[in-house]
């Protein structure tokens, strides 16, 4: 028999109310005179309801109502199965997830122009939640699909197809924009949804709408050691290429104080040095200089820092070269 797997979000408002839920796709005119008679009966939880037949109503009572709702055969063979959620139209009254350092519910960034990215969030401390499903989109024509497996969201438009598989522990979601062109210029934002719940079935919604240039954050970049006075650094591998197409700016510090907490050197310090390349740099360092801090971003975009990069220098060491400028 056909099993149907069905996400039901009702809207709620804080009133009574019913909300009907059907096992089986029967003809109209045997709904009622019939609906007691077909042997079905129905499980919340997993716990047996009072209720039986084909039709089942829901009582909706303030934000109360929701959960796993099955309903089987005479047998006990399953039949059909609907996860409710309820959405509550009071939106100030969502908790589930905090808001990070730049006052935003969903942090999203991208390494790259590849068309990937990934968006994470926070959950509150004294709630617990899970992912429901997510939305990404170019466009709000989109129709999305989730797999068997509950993890990965496939969403289709006339401006892009975007597939979305959320992360193991559940604090993030990674995307790909398989339309996405990075030598182009971007005409639609992506828009992106992610749906939460609270163990109670309560169902919250938050969203990011965004450009690809907007998100972009390179990843750390290398730093090595020529020789006893020049250090060089090269672009992340996962950045775009051809690079002189995909440029960065680049960063330096140099610090003259000691090393003792080396994992936080670079927090706090105030960068010496703006380069643009479209290759790596060598760079000559001052005297008495017992570290170097590199970072870099977009040329063209105002977009993210990448994390700064560290190397700490055993011997003293005394402008920039770059070998290909712009």
């Amino acid at each position: 028999m056909f099993l149907k797997l069905l996400f039901l979000v009702v809207e709620v408002d804080g009133t009574l109310g019913q909300q009907p839920l059907s096992c089986l796709e029967l003809p109209e005119e045997r709904l009622g005179e019939h609906n007691r008679s077909l042997g079905i009966f129905w499980k919340k939880n997993g716990a047996l309801e009072p209720q039986t037949g084909n039709l089942y109503m829901v009582q909706l009572v303030e934000s109360l109502g929701g959960g796993n709702y099955t309903c089987h055969s005479e047998d006990g063979s399953l039949l059909n199965y609907t996860e409710l959620l309820i959405h509550q139209e009071d939106q100030d009254s969502r908790r589930i997830l905090v808001k990070g350092g730049k006052e935003d519910f969903l942090n999203c960034s991208a390494q790259s122009y590849s068309g990937e990215f990934h968006c994470s969030w926070t959950w509150h401390s004294s709630r617990v939640g899970k992912v429901a499903f997510v939305i990404a989109e170019r466009s709000n024509s989109t129709q999305c699909s989730l797999d068997a497996n509950d993890r990965h969201w496939i969403c289709l438009s006339a401006n892009g197809k975007v597939n979305c598989s959320v992360d193991d522990n559940e604090r993030g979601v990674s995307c790909l924009d398989e339309q996405h062109c990075p030598y182009a210029e971007e005409h639609h934002p992506i828009h992106v949804t992610v749906f939460v719940r609270t163990k109670h079935y309560l169902l919250e919604s938050y969203s990011k709408l965004f450009f690809m240039s907007e998100i972009v954050k390179p990843d750390k970049v290398r730093i090595d050691r020529v020789n006893t006075t020049v250090i060089e650094w090269s672009y992340p591998s996962s950045w775009s290429k051809p690079h002189s197409y995909f440029p960065l700016t680049f960063q330096i510090a140099q610090l003259k104080g000691g090393c003792r907490r080396c994992e936080s050197l670079c927090t706090a310090v105030k960068p010496s040095k703006t380069v643009q390349s479209t290759d790596g740099c060598q760079f000559k360092v001052k005297h008495r200089t017992k570290a170097v801090c590199v970072r870099a971003k977009d040329a063209f975009c105002n977009s993210q820092w990448s994390d700064w990069s560290h190397i700490t220098l055993v011997k003293h060491m005394s402008h920039v070269a770059c070998h290909t400028p712009l």
